[in-house]
């Protein structure tokens, strides 16, 4: 709206005007908005600019060292971090009239009352204020609506003053779009309450919308407590929490929404996930890598065999595709291929209290004492970030946990325990990312009984999630190794005597490449077998109700190279139950153009191949337009871009195997019978489905090629 300046009359008439405006209001009269000012311009206008802060005009988005600046409307906003959180300054609109009951306004940033805030001026007196939300660190940039009740200065002039006058953290304020209007936007505490009839609450999620933090409440008292992005209007999708435990009770949802009180109408109850989700049958939906129906999903965890099934927890947001309100997900197959999704195994106590990655064992010979009528307990260890390292058992085939009421077991800087059993010395051993002075490291503690630990020794230079176990040495009877990981991959051998580890080699050793991390080895896998399952950390499926997946279950082995001992992965064998027709060449001379394999639609497929690259300085396959090549001069494979070693001991007179996996969003690749394995994230352009061979100079050919369409793990029976 435009400024107002010497209008007349301005005493009783004015006020005469609001008593009948406001009538209308009331009345139901629906009246347009005004707009006070969006700052879409590139400079302020007539606005008075007073210091530094707010910079020549303003921001476009996210200024230079900021947190990502989100939830303004249009290509602009104040933001008064130009220069940083040590500059000050104000801003101060023309005068206008008010002229509706509500000024709504977007506001962000630090929570300084006076100093970071926006404020309402009526005869050069301060009548409504709001601040940003943030004072300590952390926080968000997102902006929220602020809504002032004007109604008893409605005919009457005011300014609006946009204040930073802090220094340090959080120093600086976020304002977007200031308008008048007839309804309040700022979000206002609503609830709704229902008897549970059904297993499912489902919740409606809108990618972008503030998070919201909702409650749910027995009797009063909060059962969950979560982030949500909840949408008011048009959902992007449901997701679902289970009600299983609370079915027949009155459960409270309790969230501050903006709208009116039919704001969470959006809540249904279901028995069953409804059929319009589509479950598993989403456009990008992998088709034979684990995923979780809905939210997001991180590191493995847990992974643990019993009673003839595999466990898979893992780390999860049922509640959006963003990282947040971590639980523990949960998995069950008997095949390490056909997954069945089953409720939350751990939720988090409380808000704040997340439950972060662990480990699992099945003590066997009850040493915790949690064990009942002969069967042993099912130990879930895992990270409170309210209070330590934590353990919890289960009898019921590792459904449900009963949290050890003595619980932290252990305190310090640092969080992701695994546990093993130590053979040799008949006791348990934790190993713990840890942080002390400054260094990050691998601490080791024993225990007799799962309950109480003893630190023990120290391993320098591993970051979050390692994975300790020992093994045998390949084609060595009597020989084995411990082998200790580092979150993202660098591992380790050598020796442990029970309280530290020896490596018996300088340096680290790297097996995996590409998007992987947090992977864990299962305990008690059958057939003294060593199973691997990582997170595809950054693997992203646009668009779609669920957010990342995990590497696919591979077998390790130690072997002994001419570089020494080294880890080697290959695929599981049981995911050739999901081979279908094969095409099978030899001698394919390279390059060939796509014409080779006319009719060819590539998707979920396994390629296995032998490469000779004769006198070529490169050779391989272009995968739906992603080149995967092999370059002997360099001692590289190149896969979408990644440049990963092959070692010498990889290459067999000349040739080199490799073992390609194409999925819904990603590759994986086996080089060498497993001497190097690559996880790689790829957005396959939807028209690009075929296959053509790559080479630079002569004599590079394909030995053996074979494309082998691959089952749905979702739904084999239409394979």
């Amino acid at each position: 709206m435009q400024p107002i300046r010497n209008r007349r009359h301005g005493g009783w008439l004015a006020g005469l005007a609001a008593v009948f405006l406001f009538g209308g209001l009331t009345a139901g009269a629906a009246l347009p908005d005004l707009l006070i000012a969006d700052f879409e311009s590139p400079s302020y206008g007539s606005w008075e600019v007073r210091g530094r802060a707010f910079g020549p005009g303003p921001a476009a988005g996210t200024l230079p060292n900021q947190m990502r600046v989100s939830g303004f409307k249009g290509r602009r906003l104040v933001n008064s971090y130009h220069g940083g959180d040590d500059t000050e300054g104000e801003l101060l609109s023309p005068p206008f009239r008010i002229e509706r009951p509500w000024i709504n306004l977007l506001v962000g940033g630090g929570g300084w009352p006076g100093e970071t805030c926006v404020d309402l001026l009526v005869d050069g007196a301060v009548v409504r204020t709001a601040t940003g939300p943030n004072t300590k660190p952390g926080g968000s940039e997102a902006l929220e609506w602020r809504s002032w009740d004007v109604r008893e200065w409605i005919g009457r002039l005011a300014r609006i003053r946009i204040v930073d006058h802090r220094r340090g953290g959080w120093g600086h304020i976020n304002v977007d779009h200031i308008v008048q209007s007839t309804r309040r936007l700022e979000a206002v505490e609503r609830t709704r309450t229902f008897e549970v009839t059904a297993r499912y609450l489902l919740l409606p999620v809108r990618n972008g919308a503030p998070k919201r933090r909702m409650q749910i409440r027995l009797d009063g008292a909060v059962v969950r407590e979560f982030d949500i992005e909840y949408a008011v209007e048009q959902p992007d999708f449901e997701v679902f929490a289970d009600l299983t435990a609370f079915r027949g009770r009155k459960l409270t949802v309790v969230c501050r929404l903006p709208g009116g009180p039919e704001a969470l109408e959006g809540l249904k109850l279901a028995d069953e996930l409804p059929v319009s989700w589509g479950l598993y049958r989403e456009p990008l939906r992998p088709q034979y890598h684990f995923t979780s129906r809905r939210g997001w999903h991180n590191d493995p965890n847990g992974l643990v065999h019993y009673a003839g099934e595999f466990h898979l927890y893992y780390q999860h947001n049922p509640y959006g595709i963003q990282w947040g309100n971590m639980h523990w997900g949960h998995a069950v197959s008997p095949d390490l291929v056909h997954w069945k999704e089953l409720p939350v195994a751990l939720y988090p106590p409380r808000y704040g209290d997340w439950v972060f990655s662990g480990s699992a064992v099945v003590d066997w010979q009850n040493t915790s004492g949690f064990g009942r009528g002969g069967r042993p307990p099912l130990i879930a260890a895992w990270t409170s970030t309210g209070r330590g390292e934590c353990i919890a058992w289960s009898l019921d085939r590792g459904r449900t946990f009963t949290e050890y009421e003595g619980n932290p077991v252990y305190r310090h800087r640092g969080r992701d325990p695994k546990i093993v059993w130590d053979r040799h010395r008949g006791r348990w051993v934790m190993a713990v990312y840890d942080e002390d002075k400054g260094s990050r490291d691998v601490l080791f503690l024993t225990s007799p009984d799962l309950k109480h630990w003893t630190p023990r020794g120290r391993a320098k230079g591993y970051y979050e999630c390692p994975n300790f176990f020992e093994m045998p040495v390949e084609g060595e009877p009597g020989q084995s190794r411990w082998v200790l990981y580092g979150a993202d991959g660098p591992y380790a051998v050598g020796a442990f005597d029970g309280e530290q580890f020896h490596p018996e080699h300088a340096g680290k050793h790297r097996l995996w490449h590409g998007n992987f991390y947090a992977a864990q080895n299962y305990s008690d896998a059958p057939e003294g077998r060593h199973i691997q399952i990582g997170w595809g950390r950054g693997i992203t499926f646009p668009g779609m109700p669920f957010n990342q997946q995990m590497t696919l279950p591979v077998d390790l082995t130690l072997r002994r190279t001419p570089e020494g001992l080294r880890l080697t992965a290959r695929p599981v064998k049981e995911l050739e139950s999901l081979h279908r027709e094969a095409l099978e060449r030899e001698r394919i001379g390279l390059p060939f153009d796509p014409e080779t394999f006319a009719g060819l639609a590539l998707d979920a497929h396994r390629i296995r191949l032998t490469l000779v690259a004769g006198q070529a300085e490169k050779a391989g396959l272009r995968v739906r337009g992603v080149e995967v090549v092999w370059e002997p001069g360099k001692g590289r494979l190149v896969c979408d871009g990644l440049e990963v070693p092959v070692p010498g001991w990889a290459v067999k007179d000349g040739s080199l195997a490799l073992d390609l996996w194409l999925d819904r969003g990603s590759i994986e690749v086996f080089v060498g019978d497993g001497a190097v394995a690559i996880s790689k994230g790829v957005h396959f352009a939807p028209d690009q489905r075929g296959l053509e061979g790559v080479a630079e100079g002569t004599g590079a050919r394909v030995e053996e090629l074979r494309i082998i369409r691959l089952a749905s793990i979702w739904f084999p029976e239409n394979g």
